[in-house]
């Protein structure tokens, strides 16, 4: 399991760029993301409307979904490799080590450039994950079930909550506010009055981040199973049978159920981007395997492959690009765009994201923050050997 599985790469190139999909709205609205939680609007009656909440129903956390099952593949692979090269005595420690650099990553990343980071979530959830493979099935098992309960029950309080509170005018005022005072720091405020507002509001950005923690443990062991149960295996038919159920079930049941955002309702919001948007993601991911199956040569899926190949350094990159073209400090294009030009925005920096993977990735093995964090992992392992040496 040590060498690359290449509709991987394209997958989380794929997840890389479907994340801008939601986040650039947010960019946008400099700050705002009510549209993460629905509305009474009749997306019908406007154009406008409508291609918004069309974009979103492909893209809103059906990648982040993607990318976090992706992130449990990659750790039940890694483990493998540790395991497969001699290295068992290094598990989990020097994954964990390579977490806590992501978490030092995702903070800085957090403070610097973009308030709805997702690393640090994912770091600490690989530490948690990390220590849990390791129990007997029947524990992971119940841990899995649990967390699912838990989750749901989270989900289904906190979107009636927000239906009911988003139905008082005085609420819905006060978000209001609270949105209004984020997008003025964005739009006029200067590149550090930005940072001091993250800073000092830390908790509350990251709420989201910590609340995702149970669905996230839970998409990670579905990857880590996905490995484990041989469901990529390509020469094996009873793989190939169920990649076709999971193909089914991703798709026919999640199509419909993500199609619940177009109802006018503030919960659907929230139900579809926490509940069933993680459904519609297996279905994304088993479709690029049928797809790269059919065509593994197709030009799009070798840009994507190189996204994913360099997927850390691009998710900063395009935030970091998106921070400059719609904050006030940059070209302040926040508040003057409407949906049809927001969503061409999106598909210049995926432009311009291809192209320098693709051009990275002529002279390097891995994308710039990955060799440095590749670096930094192994330390401890260099500085072990230099002792012996020594």
């Amino acid at each position: 399991m040590g060498r690359r599985i290449p509709v991987l790469d394209i997958a989380r190139g794929a997840a890389i760029l479907g994340t801008l999909g939601t986040n650039i709205w947010i960019f946008a609205s400099l700050g705002n993301f009510d549209f993460l939680i629905g509305s009474e609007i009749e997306y019908y009656i406007s154009w406008e409307s409508f291609a918004e909440v069309l974009f979103l129903f492909f893209m809103n956390g059906k990648f982040l979904g993607l990318l976090t099952i992706l992130f449990g593949m990659g750790l039940e692979i890694k483990r493998r490799s540790y395991i497969n090269n001699g290295q068992q005595r290094m598990w989990p420690w020097l994954y964990i080590w390579g977490m806590l650099l992501l978490l030092a990553d995702g903070f800085l990343h957090y403070l610097f450039v973009f308030e709805y980071d997702v690393l640090m979530s994912y770091a600490v959830t690989g530490i948690i994950v990390a220590f849990l493979i390791g129990c007997k099935p029947k524990v992971i098992k119940g841990v899995a079930i649990t967390l699912g309960i838990i989750h749901i029950l989270g989900v289904l309080l906190f979107s009636a909550l927000v239906e009911v509170l988003f139905r008082i005018d005085e609420a819905r005022a006060e978000f209001g506010l609270m949105m209004q005072e984020m997008s003025a720091v964005y739009l006029h405020g200067t590149y550090w009055d930005q940072v001091l507002y993250r800073l000092g509001d830390f908790w509350g950005m990251r709420s989201e981040a910590i609340a995702i923690i149970p669905m996230n443990i839970l998409l990670f062991l579905f990857g880590v199973y996905i490995i484990r149960s041989g469901l990529l295996n390509r020469s094996s038919k009873e793989s190939r049978l169920r990649r076709k159920k999971y193909l089914k079930w991703g798709l026919v049941a999640g199509v419909p159920l993500n199609a619940l955002m177009f109802l006018p309702l503030f919960s659907m919001g929230v139900l579809v981007r926490y509940a069933f948007a993680p459904v519609m993601a297996l279905g994304y991911l088993m479709l690029f395997y049928y797809l790269h199956e059919k065509r593994p040569g197709l030009f799009l899926f070798n840009r994507l492959s190189e996204v994913g190949r360099t997927a850390l350094s691009c998710y900063m990159l395009q935030n970091i690009v998106a921070s400059i073209l719609f904050y006030g400090w940059g070209f302040g294009l926040g508040g003057t765009l409407n949906a049809m030009e927001i969503i061409g925005v999106w598909a210049l920096i995926c432009i311009v994201i291809m192209l320098f993977a693709h051009v990275w990735l002529r002279k390097f093995t891995a994308g710039p923050f990955e060799l440095i964090w590749k670096g930094l992992t192994k330390l401890p392992v260099t500085l072990r050997e230099n002792r012996k040496t020594a």
